[in-house]
């Protein structure tokens, strides 16, 4: 994750030309969108400030908090210029003043996906509860590294998740290294898009988490599509939306979802499957959870 910070910056900047934000281009760029100087006077910082930054060298002087950090006027403005969105805005704050461990404090794990999961990464017995309780509404939990950590009875019969070991259980891993995944997402481009927007915008909060930079490495070196995407700095939450799921026994499944944060574990939630009541995909689950119930 080293030099994450320039690369967002570059990247962001390279999108935007300098008549969308009123400024006359001269001369021959070599490289596209504003230039570093550019950004600076728009943002209403020295050049040598704006470079500091985006060379990850922590610039100086009055625009620092008390803590050593940039200040969020200035990281406000350089968004302003940069046209980020909420999520690339929470996410320049992020690698920008990342949060460390205080010292003395536990280790991450270096294993990238342990067969074991952590004391941590338990979800509490009231949580299962909760999922169990879900008799209509296919659902896991998931850890900052998208982890599954826990499921219901639908949403295993959907997704099939007590057919791996717990080490496989990452869905980041199964989007880009399983090839059955291409077959079970009729929309795979677009859920390994939104799969690496996410694990990104969560890779900005957690730095100090070895394990997470071993998956990303991990996927880097195995597969050009994690590769290529990752390369364009994608950042989005993926709080909510629609996957389509082509099931062996229920046919394709349109599943709406939302994801719920856990108070008492804020690097897990749960994912919930929510279809339109009488639609479709509603009766297919129906009767792919009465076949479930019914199977010893």
């Amino acid at each position: 994750m080293d030099g994450e910070l320039g690369d967002f910056l570059r990247s962001r900047r390279a999108r935007i030309q300098p008549e969308e934000v009123g400024l006359t281009s001269y001369g021959r760029r070599r490289v596209p969108g504003l230039r570093r100087e550019e950004v600076a006077q728009l943002a209403g910082v020295s050049v040598d400030y704006y470079i500091r930054l985006e060379q990850g060298r922590g610039p100086g002087g009055p625009s620092r908090t008390k803590s050593g950090g940039v200040s969020d006027a200035v990281l406000d403005a350089v968004a302003r210029v940069l046209r980020l969105d909420e999520a690339e805005h929470e996410y320049l704050r992020a690698v920008a003043r990342p949060r460390r461990r205080a010292e003395g404090g536990p280790a991450a794990s270096r294993e990238s996906a342990p067969r074991e999961a952590p004391a941590a990464s338990r979800v509490r017995p009231g949580v299962q509860l909760i999922l169990d309780g879900m008799d209509r509404n296919p659902a896991y939990v998931l850890d900052h590294r998208m982890n599954v950590l826990a499921w219901n009875a639908l949403g295993d019969a959907v997704v099939g998740f007590s057919d791996r070991s717990l080490g496989d259980l990452n869905l980041p891993r199964r989007v880009f290294l399983d090839p059955a995944a291409r077959d079970l997402h009729p929309d795979w481009p677009a859920i390994a898009s939104q799969t690496v927007a996410h694990l990104r915008l969560s890779a900005g909060h957690h730095p100090d988490d070895p394990a997470m930079g071993d998956l990303v490495g991990e996927l880097s070196r195995a597969s050009a599509d994690f590769r290529r995407l990752w390369a364009d700095h994608l950042v989005k939450p993926c709080d909510h939306g629609v996957k389509q799921v082509r099931h062996p026994v229920a046919g394709l499944l349109t599943l709406p979802f939302e994801t719920l944060r856990i108070p008492a574990a804020p690097d897990q939630t749960i994912v919930a499957y929510a279809p339109q009541p009488g639609s479709e995909t509603a009766e297919r689950l129906a009767l792919l959870g009465s076949w479930t119930s019914a199977v010893p």
